[in-house]
């Protein structure tokens, strides 16, 4: 399944949002919130203080909450999300090198509220498709991360290749270890 270039981009932004507070913790300054908002090509006004850091910090509990909820579960919040943030009409928009896609807030709207609402959408598709199994927490027994699984095979179990890296070394030693 394939979702829509918006989507993707969202649940990818999402994910990396909730990893940062996986130790060690990768939003702590502000040059961290500027990178996160460059590198998942958020549009719209910012105010770059600390007052926005701490916000969008509080936001990755909240947003982990949503990323691991039951599909009934995540209807409930995605709802709420919606209600409380004045979710506008959906708009197709066209900026930068992004064709047509969704936006469904405005442009002068707190940055966290436009990462919640791109994340409330980007799971209205999730839940509409019932792909909820492609959100998940890292396979490695000793991460907290989760993972976005975009693939069309489904394979990826890790948050990242550290992780990844990590549980092959263990089952290779696991496997010397037993011949």
């Amino acid at each position: 399944m394939a979702f829509a270039h918006d989507t993707n981009a969202s649940l990818l932004a999402a994910v990396a949002l909730v990893n940062s507070a996986v130790e060690p913790d990768t939003m702590t300054t502000l040059a961290d919130l500027e990178t996160f908002y460059v590198t998942h090509g958020y549009t719209g006004s910012r105010t770059r203080d600390q007052a926005e850091l701490d916000a969008v910090r509080a936001l990755r509990a909240p947003i982990r909450a949503l990323l691991t909820s039951s599909r009934d579960e995540a209807v409930v919040i995605v709802n709420k999300i919606l209600a409380e943030l004045d979710a506008v009409v959906p708009q197709l928009v066209r900026h930068d090198a992004f064709d047509y896609h969704l936006h469904a807030v405005h442009e002068d709207a707190p940055f966290t509220d436009r990462i919640a609402v791109e994340t409330a959408m980007a799971m209205v598709d999730v839940i509409r498709t019932d792909e909820m199994s492609r959100l998940s927490v890292c396979a490695d027994e000793t991460c907290d991360g989760l993972v976005v699984d975009l693939s069309r095979n489904r394979s990826r179990r890790f948050c990242s290749t550290t992780c990844g890296n990590r549980a092959a070394v263990a089952a290779y030693r696991a496997r010397k270890s037993g011949s």
